[in-house]
């Protein structure tokens, strides 16, 4: 930590003079221009940029993911954002490393991505590891990790204003169940939360029309099969954590003899490949997800040469893409 003699002799001053500027001395007679020298001088040593040890050789990101190949293939969010990754660091002429958290190596790397939800003991093993590393779609800014997030409370805001402005005001969810796979903990859905938010402060909140199933086309006709067997009264519009979700209650919803949107509106999150293809066309929040991908590999380059004091969270915006599925022929 600098001292009043470091700032007292880079100033050109007296150390007492330093002393009673620091203090807001009010009895003090000196110069603006003297004052705003010592303030500038104690800022700038303050101020200690943490560089990292530049490491020789190519540039090497170990990747981690915590899902397997076939949960990949049955909710398309995740497979776009690796994509992204890998294009990019191809683009860059970066190796990347895929390990799994069963099998991760001590081999210098230049950072670590790691995608998806994490426990406690799997986030310490992580940090432990690498002290570069960056969360991808996973918060972990209350345990000190840089992390690139959606911004949901946004994306919830598009779509129940677009519900409204289609007239519904019966509002129902179709949320996302996972769980940490080392220890089996429930991660709760931050898409739920933010619905849950949204809909409270306009008093339009029915916990009734909360449906919750696993990511993934079948469980998602399941779940709004067994929900529209079992009310007799159903919301008018449903929103759905993902679009593989989405695509199984529209599924459920037809089978039994109801329209989409008339009867129903539907509304996706992630806007995969297949969206456009399903019909009715499915409406849908547009996540960038391969540009998010593409983000991670330049931010945790960025993060390798400069340590960050504290840890920063990206937040990323999102657009509502209206297809046939939620939007009223006129």
């Amino acid at each position: 930590m600098a001292t009043i003699r470091d700032i007292a002799k880079l100033a050109g001053v007296s150390p007492a003079t330093v002393s009673r500027v620091l203090n807001y001395d009010q009895e003090l007679s000196v110069a603006q221009e003297t004052k705003q020298r010592i303030f500038e001088v104690a800022e700038e040593l303050n101020y200690t940029k943490h560089k990292r040890v530049n490491k020789v050789g190519k540039s090497v990101i170990r990747f981690v993911q915590w899902y397997d190949q076939a949960e990949e293939l049955a909710d398309l969010y995740y497979l776009s954002i690796r994509l992204g990754i890998e294009k990019k660091a191809e683009e860059l002429n970066i190796q990347i490393q895929r390990e799994a958290l069963n099998e991760l190596s001590d081999n210098q790397v230049s950072g670590t991505i790691a995608l998806g939800k994490f426990d406690a003991e799997q986030i310490r093993q992580l940090k432990q590891l690498d002290e570069n590393l960056l969360f991808v779609d996973f918060d972990g800014m209350k345990l000190g990790v840089d992390s690139l997030v959606v911004d949901f409370d946004q994306s919830l805001d598009l779509v129940i204003d677009h519900f409204i402005q289609q007239g519904h005001q019966k509002i129902g969810i179709l949320s996302g169940e996972e769980k940490t796979k080392h220890n089996l903990q429930p991660i709760e859905d931050p898409r739920l939360q933010a619905f849950k938010k949204k809909l409270t402060q306009l008093n339009l909140y029915r916990p009734e029309f909360t449906l919750t199933a696993a990511f993934s086309m079948e469980a998602g006709k399941q779940a709004m099969t067994e929900f529209l067997a079992s009310h007799q009264e159903r919301p008018n519009a449903l929103f759905a954590s993902s679009d593989a979700l989405a695509v199984g209650a529209m599924q459920a919803i037809q089978a039994a003899g109801l329209r989409i949107p008339e009867d129903i509106a539907v509304v996706g999150f992630n806007d995969v490949s297949v969206a456009k293809y399903v019909s009715p066309a499915l409406s849908t929040v547009k996540v960038e997800t391969e540009w998010m991908g593409e983000l991670a590999v330049t931010t945790i380059l960025e993060l390798a040469k400069e340590l960050s004091p504290v840890p920063r969270k990206i937040m990323l915006g999102t657009r509502l893409i209206q297809r046939d599925s939620s939007h009223k022929k006129e």
